[in-house]
């Protein structure tokens, strides 16, 4: 009867983490900054869509501010107290990034619903200027988080999904300047700031959804359980795996423990290498717990059964 960690690393996160903080902070400075000029722009011309555009980037520039300080605190080294290290505060900052979409779109929201009654007077000419210039800054500030660790990232993802969404604002401001210009439609402002606000809510919501999925230790959606499982008893001389949990600390990082049990001649080391070579070169895992258990033994954890 043994226990042993498996501790192995493939992939280069250090390399990953530096090209996101990169990514983060000069999306960061591109937003901030124009942020001001929409703010500026949205109390001159009076426009709803814009201002509902700049209080999105208010949240874009708090969300890349928050990322960046997520990932930097991530990178302290595990204590005592701290056996995982700070990466987990990647997913709050998520959460966080997330719940202040929801927020703001429900902000929106009401401010739209007060114009729709009464439509104000707008300066149309002035607002497609600045949504122009501010569709410029968002495609920027996309690409750059682009070329970052988006599809392994959730803290990344989460800021990349602000900014789509800020970009698709300053196209709904855009059309409606141009629909106030040549049609005197004074709705299309608020019709605008609706839609912004549907697409910040949808976004608002799946990260919020992901990281609570990962805040509740769930399973990462790109691993199957049944599976894991499935390739670790066609090792020989497995009877039986169980008391299997699979969850993530961050965005990327699985982690794995399980008890496995053995019969026959099965030798623990032997075992244990080529399930931990199975549990990394199929599924990524690269940190892992495994408990093997002689069947003739019993399982302490079961009062002798292992069933």
């Amino acid at each position: 009867m043994g226990h042993h960690h498996g501790h192995s690393h493939g992939h280069n996160h250090s390399h990953g983490h530096t090209g996101n903080k990169k990514a983060l902070f000069l999306s960061f400075l591109l937003i901030a900054s124009f942020m001001i000029v929409e703010v500026v722009g949205g109390l001159l011309t009076n426009s709803l869509a814009l201002l509902s555009d700049a209080g999105h980037m208010l949240s874009d520039a708090a969300a890349l501010g928050l990322s960046l300080f997520a990932i930097k605190l991530g990178e302290r080294k595990a204590s005592a107290s701290k056996t995982y290290g700070y990466k987990r505060f990647e997913i709050i900052a998520a959460a966080l990034n997330g719940l202040t979409l929801i927020v703001i779109s429900v902000y929106i929201f009401y401010e739209a619903y007060q114009r729709f009654w009464n439509p104000p007077e707008v300066l149309s000419g002035g607002m497609l200027i600045i949504s122009s210039i501010g569709l410029l800054v968002n495609i920027i500030a996309a690409w750059i988080l682009m070329r970052g660790d988006k599809d392994e990232n959730l803290n990344v993802r989460s800021a990349f999904l602000h900014v789509i969404g800020d970009m698709l604002g300053s196209v709904g401001a855009i059309i409606a300047a141009l629909l106030m210009i040549f049609f005197g439609w004074g709705i299309a402002d608020p019709i605008a700031s609706v839609i912004v606000a549907i697409l910040i809510l949808i976004s608002g919501w799946r990260v919020m959804k992901e990281s609570f999925h990962i805040l509740m230790e769930g399973t990462p959606a790109n691993l199957e359980m049944d599976k894991v499982k499935s390739s670790l008893l066609k090792i020989p001389e497995v009877a039986e795996v169980h008391d299997m949990h699979i969850w993530s600390i961050t965005s990327g990082m699985p982690m794995l423990s399980c008890h496995m049990v053995i019969e026959g001649e099965g030798v623990h080391d032997t075992i244990l290498h080529h399930a931990q070579s199975i549990l990394h070169d199929d599924f990524e895992i690269e940190h892992s717990t495994i408990q093997i258990e002689k069947i003739e033994h019993g399982c302490p954890n079961h009062h002798g059964s292992c069933n």
